[in-house]
């Protein structure tokens, strides 16, 4: 038996990667992993699966549980090699399809073509016959409309909105474009989360998604000069801000900025989120001790967040510290719950013979760091794309015209818009004829 030559094994992987069903299939096949990673949460700890998608759930368990997750890596879908060699194959489909189809089709589009009065015309055209014979007025009439025009002996042929033909063109490249900066960013960005204290010094260590080809960058210093909340007129949080500083390896300033929400520092391609916040640690005075640290434990009662810290003052005695807020005052409680007294941050208080002052609320920030090397080209996807959509409107018009014997043949043909290709042949048969008359 005669084994296939490479010729041929390359030949049938190209007519099967331009056919229109296995691009649908596989366009489907994406929009069907994507539905699926926006259900279930992405890049969370196995403890996490675990709690939300246990295996004693009757209802779930048949359909999904935390094994079936980790096991078919829908915990990080978007990084799954199985999903990268689908979106590589889709690109390929798309790029083979462009230049076996697209553009063989505008280049015909292109072309000049002459059609004699015997030739048939599709159920689609639009054909009229005009008494007189005036090629020169007929190309009048073209070129008021705005026509392309070819003349060759009695026959004419013209053509407009050859942009409308394009525009499969421009789809086609703008999701070559998405596709490759997606791809780019998977292979060569990061994710990383950190939470740390105010006042504190960090670097970029703890990833929780990262490409094959990324890197962390190892000469960057961070270190958080400062947290604020600040609080609408109910109370509420209308916003906290983290003042980031950036240092190089030799320990000199290159960038400083708040953070907030919704506008992160971007630094050589490194983007800072602000993404949440915490007390960790209350400093404090006992008497006449040194300074001590202890920490502080948060809790959800009715909806409102609070925190709070039971410290012994003495031998016999212990005191609750309540914190609702960085701007508000201190609640202080003995062990059976009775207020003993509100005081605020620098504040002496004498409980039980003891004075007591907090000399500091230590807060957590957390930030989000991440690269995505491929954006530009994303986004410049996108935006073809939207003018992909623009220009698909622009309608692709052909008109044929004959001369026979003492009358003037006119036919046409359009992709869309039929009705106001119907208007401008009346328009051109009217200009035709007013000034072949005249």
């Amino acid at each position: 038996m005669q084994l296939p030559n490479t010729k041929n094994i390359i030949w049938h992987t190209f007519k099967k990667l331009r056919n229109l069903s296995f691009s649908i299939s596989l366009l489907l096949t994406i929009a069907i992993i994507s539905i699926i990673g926006t259900i279930i949460e992405q890049n969370q700890s196995i403890s996490y699966y675990q709690t939300n998608y246990p295996l004693n759930n009757q209802l779930l368990n048949n359909i999904i549980n935390w094994k079936i997750i980790l096991n078919l890596g829908l915990d990080h879908i978007y990084s799954n090699p199985c999903f990268i060699i689908i979106l590589i194959l889709f690109f390929f489909s798309l790029l083979s399809c462009t230049f076996s189809n697209q553009l063989p089709s505008l280049r015909n589009a292109r072309k000049w073509k002459f059609l004699q009065h015997s030739q048939k015309r599709n159920n689609k055209s639009h054909f009229t016959e005009l008494e007189q014979i005036s090629i020169c007025n007929m190309i009048y009439s073209l070129y008021n409309n705005h026509y392309y025009i070819f003349h060759k002996e009695t026959s004419l042929y013209a053509y407009k909105g050859l942009a409308g033909r394009i525009a499969p063109i421009i789809v086609h490249f703008s999701i070559i474009l998405t596709l490759t900066g997606s791809l780019i960013s998977l292979l060569g960005g990061f994710t990383a989360q950190e939470i740390i204290p105010a006042g504190e010094i960090f670097h970029i260590k703890n990833t929780i998604q990262s490409g094959f080809n990324s890197t962390l960058p190892d000469n960057l210093i961070g270190k958080i000069k400062d947290f604020d909340i600040t609080y609408n007129k109910d109370n509420s949080i209308k916003q906290f801000l983290s003042n980031i500083a950036l240092y190089n390896s030799q320990g000199q300033s290159i960038n400083q900025q708040y953070v907030f929400v919704n506008s992160p520092l971007i630094f050589n391609g490194i983007t800072f989120y602000q993404t949440d916040w915490s007390i960790n640690s209350i400093r404090l005075k006992i008497g006449n001790s040194k300074i001590i640290q202890h920490p502080i434990t948060k809790h959800k009662i009715n909806n409102q967040i609070l925190w709070s810290s039971q410290i012994p003052i003495n031998k016999t005695a212990r005191i609750i510290f309540i914190v609702t807020k960085l701007n508000n005052q201190i609640s202080m409680y003995d062990t059976s719950n009775n207020l003993l007294i509100h005081m605020k941050l620098n504040e002496k208080v004498v409980i039980n013979n003891t004075t007591v002052e907090i000399l500091e609320i230590m807060t957590n920030t957390g930030l989000q760091i991440k690269t995505d090397p491929g954006i530009f080209i994303t986004y410049t996807g996108f935006l073809t794309l939207m003018i992909s959509i623009i220009v698909s409107y622009i309608s692709y018009s052909q008109i044929w015209v004959n001369s026979i014997i003492q009358n003037i043949e006119i036919a046409g043909f359009t992709n869309r818009a039929t009705l106001n290709f119907e208007e401008d042949l009346i328009n051109i048969e009217e200009i035709y004829t007013k000034y072949t008359w005249i």
